[in-house]
């Protein structure tokens, strides 16, 4: 996510988070879900949003079929989940807000469920067995709002004048589709997705085509490669669109709103060569697909790396580019297990940004570092240390991206630059697909480096307030 001025105006906007005491989070992230008993977990403990994902299973696929109408803004979906129960289950969770449920099954026979606030909880017919795999079809209803962050602002399926800006980073997936909704479980997906003809609707992944019948088109979409739920977009509206293949076999699919066209073009022209950058930098690019979506969303206030092709609330500047096409790498295919950490998707993408600028003409990399460093000891780069933002209202902060970004640079110096393209080339390797956390990514540094970096990352990462003389 690249925040906007909009978004970074609205950080101070009081919202409600629950939290856990650290410890018994860290022990729940630890134990995982097989410490829930026969009963799913209602979250996995993450620090920051404790009831975001479920305990209890893993979900292998999405298949969701939608049908949306922006004039009266009412979602109908039919969404089916192939799982595989991690522990005797007689009880599961969905995360699921807001609309209605008309009905559920758990392998085609009628399940009993209610609502508990965002969770769904499902009692199938007969219990499940660690290792079977089983499917959860659950067919919803209604007129879908966006979540209000700890931040103050907004994700999910937010309204716009022509359809839905869809961005659900960090816990807005839950408003249109029910799921395991945490970066710790990631799946392949689906998307058969109906709109008013003349309208247009975008998901993650491979096109499949599109068919018009009685005044309604509907768009199909495969993204085989696995994601994490908030990734998912099914952003709708009035586009205007193209596709090509890159050289490198790259389907690329651009959606953007009429009104920003002429001022994307430029930008989403270069789309392209920011891959084969980041490619010779970062290592292969991870997906089949690519591309963009450049909606008119006044009120959103920030673009996300929704995956495969990252959805704009208006033409994006060549900086924000970059930043969104190098979280394909950090952040979508190399993916976080806890929210706390997030500095390794946000930095990593910040330091994209300042070696673009390097490789290309701008300030280098240490120019920018110099000139963050400068900032007095009571500025909001200092605020809080970026490896531990301190709560769920920080962790699109400045301090996450700018001085994570320092983070990198700082192990840049102490390694050298041949070392340190090693060790981000091998960290998107090693965890491609997955998910990496900041212990992995420092023994992954020592290893490559030799050197002892434990202060380092310390002082940059962990300490409260301004570092001494870098």
């Amino acid at each position: 996510m690249r925040p906007s001025v909009r978004r970074t105006a609205v950080l101070r906007r009081e919202a409600v988070i629950v939290t856990v005491p650290v410890a018994l989070a860290a022990l729940l992230v630890a134990a995982g879900p097989a410490a829930a008993g026969p009963l799913g977990a209602s979250g996995v403990g993450d620090p920051y949003f404790p009831l975001a994902g479920n305990g209890g299973y893993r979900v292998g696929h999405y298949d969701l079929t939608l049908r949306y109408d922006p004039g009266s803004r009412h979602l109908s979906g039919t969404a089916v989940l192939t799982a595989r129960a991690t522990q005797p289950l007689t009880r599961f969770d969905l995360d699921f807000n807001g609309l209605k449920v008309t009905g559920l099954t758990v392998d085609h026979a009628k399940a009993e469920y209610r609502r508990d606030g965002q969770e769904l909880v499902v009692t199938p017919r007969r219990p499940l067995r660690e290792g079977r795999r089983f499917q959860v079809a659950v067919t919803y209803d209604g007129t879908p709002a966006p979540v209000t962050d700890p931040d103050g602002s907004l994700d999910g399926w937010i309204p716009t004048d022509d359809g839905a800006f869809v961005a659900g980073e960090p816990q807005g997936a839950m408003t249109w589709f029910p799921g395991n909704s945490h970066p710790t479980d990631k799946s392949s997906y689906d998307f058969t997705i109906t709109v008013p003809e003349g309208k247009t609707a975008v998901a993650n992944g491979v096109f499949l085509g599109a068919r018009t019948a009685q005044g309604q088109t509907t768009f199909r979409w495969r993204q085989t490669e696995p994601m994490a739920a908030y990734l998912a977009t099914a952003t709708v509206g009035t586009f205007k669109t193209e596709r090509y293949t890159t050289r490198d076999g790259i389907q690329v699919y651009n959606a953007v709103d009429p009104r920003e066209a002429s001022a994307a073009a430029p930008v989403l022209k270069q789309l392209p060569s920011v891959l084969e950058w980041e490619s010779r930098l970062f290592g292969p690019y991870p997906f089949r697909a690519a591309g963009s979506i450049v909606d008119r969303a006044p009120d959103v206030g920030y673009a996300l790396e929704t995956q495969t092709r990252p959805v704009y609330d208006s033409a994006p500047d060549l900086s924000t580019l970059v930043h969104e096409s190098a979280h394909q790498w950090f952040g979508d295919s190399v993916s976080l297990t806890s929210w706390k950490e997030i500095w390794l998707n946000e930095g990593f993408a910040t330091y994209a940004e300042w070696l673009y600028s390097e490789q290309h003409g701008g300030k280098s990399a240490q120019q920018t570092f110099d000139e963050l460093y400068q900032r007095p000891a009571d500025d909001g780069l200092w605020e809080f240390p970026p490896g531990d933002p301190g709560s769920g209202a920080n962790i699109f902060g400045t301090p996450v991206y700018a001085r994570g970004a320092m983070a990198l640079h700082a192990l840049r110096k102490a390694v050298g630059d041949r070392t340190f393209f090693r060790i981000l080339r091998a960290w998107a390797a090693g965890h491609r697909y997955g998910h990496g956390t900041t212990p992995q990514f420092v023994r992954l540094s020592e290893r490559l480096s030799g050197k002892d970096l434990d202060a380092l990352f310390q002082t940059w990462l962990y300490t409260p307030g301004k570092p001494g003389t870098p």
